[in-house]
């Protein structure tokens, strides 16, 4: 008997379990040719799962054509087929046997493509055109693509309210960016108000968009944890809601995935670090900047773009509801930033920012490193063609006005370090062998002349 029932395919199988009726006695195990009446055949379980439907396992994470599937998720697929069969050691026999599956399905990820966007239904073509067959990714969005859907008159408004109109294009283009696999923008967006504007319902939309694609946090946690880079791998999106005001010991990791463009070390916790590729994308929103203890170069700034929200209304009535209204119109914000992505590309990957972003931007700048307020002063330092002065001299002429304004001075050696590594966006130029007094050579820059008496 039991061999005849070897023959059956799976879903004859399932049909005649529901005809006879399933039972948790041992006269059940005879439908299931993985156990032989006193133990499971592991290896021919996972067979039968992966019949059932298919999987790839990349760096320890499963996947279907639907996107990731969780480790829970399948540790319940795998203890309803074996709970006829196994009393005992129920929770190791499911770990055992979710561990042999990853095994058997183990693969390289899929290749990563630019050109297209993997929606619930079907596959986006960045070149114009949708397809209802499902690819194998990583990165499925649980939303529809539906070119049909109406214009999100909600999300609009509340745009409307929430940023001065020249910065909502910007947002419209990183929104679209993180739908595609790509670091190419090399930029973060940084979404900075008093509070209470709403800024945090702009992460229920992207959930309702990304789904499992994004992950939420502490962008402190992404900098100073060794193994939290690991947990980005595969995600489109990194959202930090409530960004801290305390600096940042280091950047270091942060400006390396913003423009990540090759593999990198992904260590987790017990196991042996693997090189992988992140694409991850972050947003933050906060009550203040980002800030950084000893970074203050551009190379940490140039990665960011910094909006700021309009002022929110003393007599505003909020709507506790609208974080669902928006989500509603989930399909329709998908075609919004689908036209801020298409847009993007065909800027090069260029932001369109703003004129009062950059200057936000360069006014974080001037507050975080007083060594920029000073370059750019007037009547201490003036900057021409054809000029040069000595590190000794421009460093007197920045004491000179950080007392004149009441400015605490950076030491010598952090203030020459700072023109060192940022001469080329200074618009200066390193020389050691400037002309000095009686003859002798110093070393300084040039484009840049002292305004003021130095002796």
């Amino acid at each position: 008997m039991q061999e005849d029932f070897k023959s059956l395919k799976p879903e004859q199988l399932e049909a005649l379990k529901t005809l006879l009726g399933k039972t948790d006695t041992a006269e059940s195990s005879e439908f299931a040719d993985w156990f032989d009446g006193n133990k499971i055949d592991e290896i021919a379980l996972c067979e039968y799962l992966l019949r059932k439907k298919e999987r790839k396992c990349i760096h320890g994470r499963l996947y279907d054509l639907d996107g990731e599937i969780e480790d829970e998720t399948a540790r319940k697929e795998i203890l309803d087929e074996i709970r006829p069969y196994q009393k005992t050691n129920v929770a190791k026999t499911v770990e055992r046997i979710l561990n042999t599956l990853k095994l058997m399905c183990q693969c390289e990820r899929p290749p990563i493509r630019e050109d297209r966007i993997h929606f619930h239904n079907g596959t986006y073509h960045l070149a114009g055109y949708f397809s209802e067959e499902k690819e194998w990714t990583m990165n499925r969005l649980p939303v529809r693509y539906n070119p049909g859907a109406p214009a999100p008159e909600k999300w609009l408004a509340f745009l409307d309210d929430l940023l001065e109109k020249e910065d909502i294009p910007v947002l419209q283009e990183f929104m679209g960016y993180v739908m595609i696999p790509s670091n190419r923008g090399q930029k973060m967006l940084l979404m900075i108000g008093k509070g209470g504007e709403g800024k945090s319902r702009i992460g229920r939309v992207l959930r309702a968009i990304l789904g499992d694609n994004m992950n939420t946090g502490s962008i402190q946690k992404l900098e100073n944890d060794r193994f939290n880079r690991a947990d980005q791998e595969g995600k489109l999106l990194f959202m930090d809601d409530d960004m801290r005001t305390e600096a940042l010991p280091s950047t270091n990791n942060i400006k390396s995935i913003v423009t990540m463009e090759d593999k990198i070390d992904l260590e987790r916790k017990g196991k042996q670090s693997v090189q992988g590729i992140l694409y991850v994308r972050i947003i933050c929103f906060g009550n203040g900047s980002l800030k950084s203890l000893h970074d203050q170069s551009y190379g940490f700034y140039r990665r960011q773009i910094l909006l700021t929200t309009k002022e929110r209304p003393a007599d505003r009535k909020d709507d506790r509801y609208l974080g669902d209204k928006l989500i509603r119109e989930a399909e329709g914000i998908a075609l919004w930033c689908l036209e801020g992505l298409h847009r993007l590309i065909r800027n090069g990957f260029e932001f369109s920012i703003s004129d009062r972003a950059k200057k936000n931007l360069k006014d974080l700048m001037e507050n975080e490193n007083n060594i920029i307020s000073f370059l750019n002063s007037s009547g201490y330092v003036r900057r021409a063609e054809g000029t040069y002065a000595s590190s000794r001299q421009l460093y007197f002429a920045y004491r000179k006005w950080c007392e004149d304004n009441l400015e605490r001075p950076r030491a010598e050696n952090t203030f020459k370090k700072y023109l060192n590594e940022n001469a080329q966006p200074l618009g200066l130029t390193y020389d050691k062998n400037l002309p000095g007094n009686n003859g002798k050579t110093v070393r300084g820059f040039r484009g840049i002349h002292v305004a003021i008496r130095t002796e």
